[in-house]
């Protein structure tokens, strides 16, 4: 009996030693966490959005932002993906990305009243949610150049921006409805970062609509003076419709060697 424990004790140990956490799989794991921990920040404004404070609000949804933006470099570089190839991280992202995009953002246009009465806002944010699921489940979301076909459903950068600039109700609603529509059009949307034609400019624009939505934040409480409202107003048309630009004229910012080709 002794020997038959001590035979079943010594092949757990044994199996437990081979499940060992590398240093490798710790340091992809943690990338992971990284990526998780955009749940807690989407938490922390759902409740400043219940509350109506809104600086908080969108403070968390930039950190948010952030998070995103800087967890799949680190992941690639890491080489999560092989390293832990039962964990899925691009399910995990996408899951995250759904509630910071557009789950709160829709929630905040609805308690802010942002494109007028309970109906109307209703409305809004029903559009938002329910065209933006189907957009998720796209597997043709990206062209040559890495543009994205159709509005990408980037609904936290629009819907924040149409907050400072304080549109009026009826354009707010308008934009809203053409995004949600534009997102099943082939209709290029610019990618501020892997977009190479004219991406030292759309890198600067977008660099000034960052610059000033923390200004908007941090130090007006979203109530921005008249001067920051345009530069968000300015710098958002910009990213908004620079992809479609570009679609338009297949040659604009191209090298002229590959013009000439």
């Amino acid at each position: 009996m002794k020997q038959k424990l001590h035979g079943r004790i010594k092949d757990k140990a044994g199996r437990l030693k081979a499940r060992k956490i590398t240093m490798p799989q710790a340091r992809a794991f943690s990338v992971h966490l990284l990526t998780a921990s955009g749940s807690f920040l989407a938490f922390l404004s759902m409740v400043a959005i219940s509350e109506k404070h809104w600086s908080a609000a969108w403070a968390w949804l930039g950190l948010a932002l952030f998070v995103d933006g800087i967890d799949g470099p680190i992941a690639r570089r890491l080489n999560v993906k092989a390293v832990l190839p039962k964990w899925s991280g691009e399910l995990l992202d996408h899951v995250i990305d759904y509630v910071t995009y557009v789950l709160l953002p829709a929630f905040a246009l609805y308690q802010y009243g942002l494109v007028g009465g309970s109906g109307l806002s209703f409305l809004a944010a029903a559009l938002i949610v329910v065209t933006s699921a189907i957009y998720y489940a796209d597997t043709n979301m990206k062209a040559e150049e890495n543009f994205f076909v159709g509005f990408p459903v980037v609904w936290n950068m629009l819907v924040f921006t149409l907050f400072v600039v304080r549109t009026p109700e009826w354009i707010a609603f308008a934009v809203v409805l053409v995004s949600a529509v534009l997102s099943f059009f082939p209709v290029y949307f610019v990618h501020p970062v892997r977009v190479k034609r004219l991406r030292g400019l759309t890198s600067f624009v977008m660099a000034v609509w960052t610059a000033a939505g923390v200004l908007a934040i941090v130090y007006y409480h979203m109530d921005a003076p008249f001067w920051l409202r345009l530069s968000m107003a300015a710098t958002g048309i910009y990213i908004y419709c620079i992809g479609a630009v570009l679609q338009l004229f297949p040659n604009l910012g191209r090298p002229l060697h590959e013009i000439m080709r």
